[in-house]
């Protein structure tokens, strides 16, 4: 194979590297796509059994933002955690790769060969291309090749946080405000058919994300949802006759 030929190969290997900010901004879109249905659902979930108890809008008011807050802070915390225990490992798995690397090169360029050759290139060009791939950045070859991380993409536990904590007030916005603003008995259809929608909008956008067919997505989104709030609506009919 010819040092041109390599090259290209090389070049094209290089190109295949995961775009810097690319994993941050999926992982801020697959957290505010969960925070946004988390946020309709519980919300719609709570309003729901106190609109079934009770006609006051004051204690749907209470009981709807005090679900907001403690589900926002709760989601927050949660992703928070989740991300930084992931981000963890990711440093430690690069950390490793680079001791590896600066303690035994021989071995680590052999199955950096290893790894070009399981993708289809022959020995000869593997080698090539390992050794050009070696000499412009190591650790960045064997963590993408062998790893998939992408060492100047770490995940950010802060902004997934931050847009899990924003995209729930969002999302538990809109059944709160609608069993709120819409007046007497209208209020629960009401509430029923703007979740529906709010949930089939981002059924279709986790389906997407995940390049998967919308269709089974979005039912079971708005299946679950429908169910949590006939389930609470009914449990909350069922305390305030009791009450």
């Amino acid at each position: 194979m010819t040092t041109e030929a390599a090259d290209s190969t090389a070049a094209h290997v290089a190109q295949e590297q995961p775009q810097e900010g690319l994993n941050n901004r999926l992982n801020w879109l697959r957290a505010g796509v969960l925070g946004a249905n988390d946020g309709v659902v519980s919300t719609a979930g709570i309003v729901m059994g106190v609109a079934g108890a009770t006609a006051d809008r004051s204690n749907i008011l209470i009981a709807g933002v005090a679900g907001l807050v403690a589900g926002a802070i709760s989601m927050a915390a949660g992703e928070y955690v989740s991300v930084s225990t992931q981000r963890d490992a990711e440093l430690a798995l690069l950390d490793k790769e680079r001791r590896e690397l600066a303690e035994m090169p021989e071995e680590e360029l052999e199955e950096l060969e290893g790894l070009l050759e399981s993708k289809g290139l022959t020995p000869e060009v593997a080698s090539e291309v390992a050794q050009q791939l070696t000499a412009r950045n190591p650790l960045r070859a064997h963590a993408v090749l062998e790893l998939g991380i992408d060492p100047d993409d770490i995940t950010n536990p802060w902004s997934a946080a931050f847009a899990s904590m924003l995209s729930f007030t969002i999302g538990a916005v809109l059944p709160l405000l609608t069993i709120l603003l819409i007046p007497g008995t209208a209020r629960i259809w009401g509430t029923v058919v703007a979740v529906a929608l709010a949930l089939a909008l981002t059924g279709w956008t986790s389906a997407r994300l995940g390049y998967a067919k919308p269709g089974r997505a979005l039912l079971r989104n708005v299946a679950g949802g429908l169910l949590a709030m006939g389930v609470t609506y009914l449990i909350g009919t069922l305390i305030g006759t009791q009450v």
